[in-house]
């Protein structure tokens, strides 16, 4: 049974999606959403999951470790091992609303890691102490060790010992008929310099691997799509194995709308959208008080149910008529990089400006929103995904700040003029407070900064040479584009 909705009611419902300031590690169950690709990531035995900025990498990490989500998330999936009862432990991360890596207790941050490797310590050496920390018991003699250095030392000279910890913990495990999962997450925080980052990652995968071995106990590890070097984090036996492993977080037109029908089913107009959107019977799992319901796939898989039901809610066009676009298709091709990939994040602050700016500007307008309230919408999630790739790549803004008031497409030469100085002074400043991870390849120059932005989705290299820049970071750099979305000052 499906029936209207009402476009001031929609509108409210809107306005009430996540403003897109929130950390990534927010996990509350109502939000959790669950793509195919994030269902087979989240399997025991999936080891590596890797995602752009924005994919989901941290929610996951943070929502594995609350059991009433593990619990939610087995009733939708079939997976090897997953429940309310898996055991989870965290061997590195960063506590939700923070962007310090915590936890003394539990691993080490990134200056001790620094200094281990300095002193000689191998980072698989270091990981394996972290996951042996993580499993032994309070009376266990690793745990009479105050440091970590003479943690791993312990580890170092008496593995027969530690390899016993892993073999009882397992054994117990699987009496129990449970998983135990150590996560990973947030490895670009673990070093300042690529080549320290690249071992670091590259010692944890040979844990990730060794772990393998066991019936119970499985590492996790949730890495950025480009830190997935594999000339310089392969280079181990059977990486292969590792890598091919992989899952991606990814995020296809049909699930960003998956997940905005996800969030406007569970929202306090839940049941007049469950109304709205049909799909017969809504699946339900109770989380405490609260029923959580699950988006029926028939929903979500077909271009032309979620093209009607949004167009409903936003209006046909994206102006007086189709020649300015449609806004089911409009918005994610305005909100993807270079290989069109959306952060649910912007996606879904996108939808809640467009909501204000509709209810604050055209308050009569017949759609829960207004074309125009839909393009000041993408103008503010492109400020969020502009701040969040500068929280990643803190030399972003050394190099495209310069480039505000340019039109793009454009020759790359009039990029690289502008550039006149800047790289220089960014190569100096490396080491400093500001500048971690700079461009992998600035010692290359202006075209080895190019592939670096290629590589990261900012720029795209036209067949005739020019630069063009999506414009998810376009507006919010201050870029032009005759005809584009207008660019914020």
């Amino acid at each position: 049974m499906t029936g209207p909705i009402d476009a001031g009611v929609a509108r409210r419902a809107l306005a009430a999606l996540p403003d897109g300031t929130s950390h990534g590690g927010e996990s509350r169950p109502e939000h959790v959403y669950l793509p195919p690709s994030h269902a087979r990531a989240l399997d025991p035995d999936s080891m590596l999951v890797t995602g752009m900025r924005g994919a989901g990498k941290t929610f996951w990490w943070s929502a594995l470790q609350d059991a009433n989500v593990r619990r939610l998330v087995s009733s939708r999936i079939s997976t090897s091992g997953l429940s309310e009862k898996t055991e989870v432990l965290t061997g590195f991360g960063v506590t939700p609303g923070s962007h310090v890596t915590p936890a003394r207790d539990k691993y080490p941050g990134k200056d001790v890691l620094a200094r281990l490797m300095r002193e000689g310590v191998a980072p698989r050496l270091v990981w394996r102490t972290v996951q042996a920390w993580q499993l032994a018991e309070e009376d266990h003699p690793l745990r009479t060790r105050t440091s970590w250095k003479d943690r791993a030392t312990f580890v170092d000279g008496d593995p027969e010992a530690i390899e016993r910890l892993f073999q009882e913990r397992d054994a117990a495990l699987d009496r129990k008929g449970v998983h135990l999962l150590i996560l990973f997450d947030a490895l670009d925080r673990c070093a300042d310099e690529w080549k320290d980052m690249y071992r670091t990652i590259r010692g944890l995968l040979q844990t990730a691997l060794d772990v393998r071995s066991y019936r119970r106990l499985r590492v996790k590890v949730f890495l950025r799509s480009d830190q997935v070097a594999e000339t310089e984090i392969a280079d181990f036996p059977d990486a292969s194995k590792v890598l091919s492993s992989a899952v991606e977080l990814n995020w296809p037109r049909r699930e960003l709308y998956g997940l905005l029908w996800h969030y406007l089913v569970n929202g306090e107009q839940g049941r007049d959208f469950r109304r709205f959107f049909g799909g017969g019977d809504w699946p339900s799992v109770d989380v405490g008080d609260n029923a959580v319901f699950s988006v029926p796939r028939a929903l979500v898989s077909g271009d032309d149910h979620q093209r009607e039901k949004f167009h409903a809610l936003a209006g046909k066009w994206m102006g007086r008529g189709p020649k300015r676009g449609f806004p089911y298709t409009w918005i994610p091709n305005h909100l993807g990089d270079t290989e069109g990939r959306v952060s649910p994040r912007s996606f879904l602050a996108a939808l809640r400006t467009a909501a204000h700016d509709t209810g604050s500007r055209n308050p009569e307008c017949a759609t829960a929103l207004h074309y125009d309230g839909i393009k000041s919408g993408v103008q503010e999630a492109s400020k969020i995904r502009v701040r969040e790739i500068r929280e990643d790549y803190p030399w972003m803004d050394r190099v495209l700040r310069p480039l505000e008031g340019l039109v793009v497409p454009c020759r790359f030469d009039e990029i690289a003029e502008r550039w006149s100085g800047v790289l220089e002074r960014l190569t100096e400043a490396v080491g400093q407070e500001d500048v971690k991870l700079p461009p992998a390849h600035i010692g290359d120059g202006p075209e080895g900064v190019r592939d670096d932005l290629e590589t990261l989705g900012v720029f795209l290299r036209l067949r005739d040479g020019r630069v063009n820049v999506p414009d998810v970071f376009r507006v919010g750099y201050g870029i032009g584009r005759r005809g584009g979305v207008k660019p914020v000052r």
